[in-house]
C-alpha cells in the first residue's frame, strides 16, 4: 500500500478517535478482527505445513471436487484470499487446470459465509469474555512449544480469541453510538435503497479488502439495530461483489493465468450479485421459510447469514453448467504470453508474501530449469533431448548417432540457465522472509536442488571435450569406454525424467534406486578397468587419466540430478519418501 495513502488513513482515524470514543471502539474492533483473521490464517498454515498445498492439488481433478475443496478449505482457514492466491499459483505452475481453479474460487466464495455463521452463532450469542480470554491464554501457552504444528494451534486459538473479542467490541461500539446517533434513521427502502446499499457494501469491502470483515461489521450493526434488515441484505450483496478486488489487485502483477482466474472471480460474483438483486423477493421468502424450519424465528442476524449462504449456493448452481464455456471465454479474452526459456514464468511478485504459494512457484520454476538443463546435458553426450525421451534403446541411439552435433554449450547456458537460476535464488530469498520455519526449510532445500542442477551442467560441460575427442577415436577401446560413459549419463537422464513425470510409480522409484546403486558400482570399477587397459597397452596413460576424470564427472552428474529430483518430487511426499528410504535401505 502507498505510504502517502497509509499516512492519510492514519490522519483520518486519528481525527475520528479524537472526536468520538464510541467510534474508537468500533474501529478498534475492526482492527482486532483483521488481526484475528491474519493470526488464524497463519496458524492454519503452520498447523497444516505443506498439507494444504497437497490437499488442494489432489482434490481438484473434477469441477465438483474443486468447488467443494474451495469451500471446505476457505471455511477452515477463514481466508478466501489465501485460497485464491494458492489457486492462482497452482494454475500458473500448470499443476491444475483453469476449470479446477475456477471451481476453487467459486467454492471459496461460499466458504467465506462461514465467517457470517461464526459471528451469528457464537460472536453475538455468547458472552465473549468467558471464551475469548481463555482461548488466548491457552494459545499463549501452546506458543512456547518448539513444534511448528503446536505453534500453529496456538495461533489458531489466539486468532479465534481476537475474532470473538473484535465482534464484542464492534457490538459494544454500535450500542454506544446508538445512544448518540441512530444510523437506522438513514435507512432507504425499495429499489433505491437496494441499489444505494449494494454500492455501499461494495465500497466498504474494496476499502477493507475483506468481505469477512465487512460481513462482521454488517452483522454487528444489524444486531444493534443500527441498520435495517432490508438494507443489510443489500450490503451483503455488495460485500460479495466487492471481495473480487483482492483477486483483481493480486492479478495485476500476475501472469495470464492469474488474470483469467481474477476475471472468473469477478464474473461469478457479479452474476451472483445480479441474481440476488433481481430475485431478492424470492430469496427473502426462501429465507423466511428456512428460518421457520431451523427455528431461527425472526432473528435478523441469523436470517442475514442464511441469505448470505443461500444466494452464494444459487450462484454456484447457476454457474457450474457453464464451466467449459467460461473457460473458453477466458482463454479467448486473455491470451497466453510466450515466455522465453531463460525467463521466469511462475515467479510473480504477488506471490512473495505467501509462503505456500511461493513454494509452489519456486518448485515449478526449478522444473523449467531442469528441462533447460536436460537439453544441455543431452547435447554434451552428443544426443538430442527427444531421443533420450523416446523409448528407443540407448545403445542403439549411441551407435546410430555417429555425427557430431553443432551445439554451443556456453551460449545455451548463458541464455537458458544462468539468468533463470539467479531469478530463482533471488525470489526464494525474498519469499523466505514471509515463510514459517517449515516453509523456510523447504525453500532452502529447493535452492539446494537448483544448485545441484547447475553443478550437473558444469560437470557435463567438462565431460563434453573428451566425448567429442574420443567418440571419433581410432582406438576402439577408448571409444567403447566413452560410449559406456555416454550411455550411463543417457540412462540417468531417462530415469530422472520418468521420476519427474510420475514420481508415484513404485516401479520408477525402484529403477531409480537401482540406477543409483549401479552408478556407484561403476565408479568403483573404473579404476580396475583403466589399470587393465593401460597394462595391456590398449590405451595410453593419458587416455586412462581422462577416462578416470570423466567417469567421475559422469558419477557427479548422476548424483546431482538424482539429489535434485529427490528434493523436488519425493522429499515433500511422506508416502513416497518412505518407499524411497525403504528401497535405499534394501539396496544398501
Amino acid at each position: 500500500m502507498n505510504r502517502n495513502f497509509i499516512f492519510l488513513i492514519a490522519i483520518i482515524l486519528g481525527t475520528i478517535f479524537w472526536y468520538s470514543k464510541d467510534a474508537q471502539i468500533v474501529l478498534g474492533g475492526i482492527a482486532l478482527f483483521f488481526l484475528g483473521m491474519y493470526t488464524l490464517e497463519h496458524g492454519m498454515k503452520n498447523f497444516a505445513g505443506g498439507a494444504l498445498e497437497s490437499f488442494l492439488k489432489k482434490t481438484t481433478d473434477t469441477n465438483f471436487k474443486a468447488v467443494m475443496t474451495g469451500f471446505g478449505t476457505t471455511a477452515l482457514v477463514q481466508s478466501s484470499s489465501l485460497v485464491t492466491l494458492i489457486a492462482i499459483s497452482f494454475l500458473g505452475a500448470g499443476l491444475i487446470k483453469l476449470s479446477a481453479g475456477i471451481g476453487i474460487v467459486f467454492g471459496s466464495n461460499l466458504g467465506t459465509t462461514a465467517t457470517s455463521w461464526l459471528v451469528a452463532l457464537i460472536g453475538l450469542k455468547l458472552k465473549i469474555s468467558n471464551y475469548a480470554l481463555g482461548m488466548a491464554a491457552l494459545g499463549t501457552v501452546f506458543n512456547f512449544s518448539k513444534s511448528p504444528a503446536m505453534r500453529g494451534v496456538a495461533n489458531i486459538l489466539i486468532g479465534l480469541a481476537l475474532l470473538l473479542l473484535a465482534i464484542g467490541f464492534m457490538k459494544a461500539g454500535f450500542e454506544n453510538v446508538k445512544a448518540t446517533i441512530d444510523l437506522s434513521e438513514f435507512a432507504v427502502g425499495g429499489v433505491k435503497g437496494l441499489i444505494i446499499f449494494t454500492f455501499v457494501g461494495i465500497f466498504a469491502t474494496v476499502v477493507m479488502q475483506s468481505s469477512s470483515a465487512t460481513m462482521a461489521l454488517i452483522l454487528t450493526a444489524l444486531a444493534t439495530n443500527q441498520i435495517t434488515y432490508e438494507n443489510s441484505l443489500a450490503l451483503a450483496i455488495g460485500a460479495n461483489i466487492g471481495t473480487t478486488i483482492t483477486a483483481i489487485l493480486g492479478s495485476l502483477t500476475s501472469n495470464s493465468s492469474g488474470k483469467k482466474l481474477a476475471l472468473a472471480h469477478l464474473i461469478f460474483n457479479a452474476v451472483t450479485g445480479a441474481i440476488a438483486i433481481i430475485f431478492l423477493s424470492q430469496f427473502i421468502l426462501a429465507v423466511d421459510y428456512l428460518s421457520n424450519i431451523f427455528a431461527f424465528g425472526d432473528d435478523p442476524v441469523m436470517k442475514l447469514s442464511l441469505f448470505h449462504s443461500i444466494f452464494n449456493v444459487v450462484g454456484i448452481l447457476v454457474m457450474v453448467p457453464f464451466f467449459s464455456k467460461l473457460e473458453q471465454f477466458l482463454h479467448r479474452v486473455i491470451k497466453e504470453k510466450e515466455v522465453k526459456r531463460g525467463k521466469p514464468k511462475h515467479l510473480e511478485e504477488s506471490l512473495i508474501d505467501d509462503g505456500t504459494a511461493s513454494i509452489v512457484a519456486i518448485k515449478s520454476e526449478i522444473g523449467r530449469l531442469f528441462e533447460n538443463a536436460f537439453k544441455i546435458i543431452a547435447h554434451t553426450i552428443n544426443l538430442q533431448k527427444k531421443e533420450i525421451r523416446s523409448n528407443e534403446n540407448i545403445d542403439h541411439l549411441l551407435k546410430r548417432r555417429t555425427e557430431l552435433m553443432e551445439f554451443n554449450i556456453e551460449d545455451e547456458y548463458q541464455s537458458t540457465i544462468k539468468s533463470l537460476h539467479n531469478d530463482i535464488v533471488e525470489f526464494s530469498t525474498k519469499a523466505q522472509v514471509n515463510m514459517n520455519e517449515e516453509e523456510g526449510a523447504r525453500a532452502y532445500r529447493l535452492k539446494t536442488a537448483t544448485r545441484d542442477i547447475v553443478e550437473a551442467i558444469k560437470d557435463a560441460t567438462s565431460l563434453r571435450a573428451n566425448v567429442v575427442k574420443y567418440s571419433k577415436s581410432e582406438n576402439e577401446y577408448i571409444k567403447k569406454e566413452y560410449d559406456l560413459i555416454r550411455g550411463t549419463v543417457a540412462k540417468i537422464l531417462r530415469k530422472v525424467m520418468k521420476i519427474k513425470k510420475n514420481p508415484d510409480k513404485t516401479e520408477n522409484l525402484s529403477n531409480f534406486v537401482a540406477l543409483k546403486q549401479k552408478l556407484e558400482d561403476n565408479d568403483r570399477l573404473i579404476n580396475m578397468t583403466v589399470d587393465s587397459l593401460i597394462r595391456d597397452g590398449k590405451i595410453t596413460p593419458a587416455m586412462g587419466t581422462s577416462l578416470m576424470n570423466d567417469s567421475a564427472y559422469a558419477y557427479n552428474i548422476g548424483e546431482k540430478l538424482m539429489e535434485a529430483i529427490v528434493i523436488l518430487y519425493i522429499s515433500d511426499n511422506e508416502e513416497l519418501q518412505t518407499v524411497y528410504n525403504h528401497l535405499i535401505k534394501a539396496k544398501g
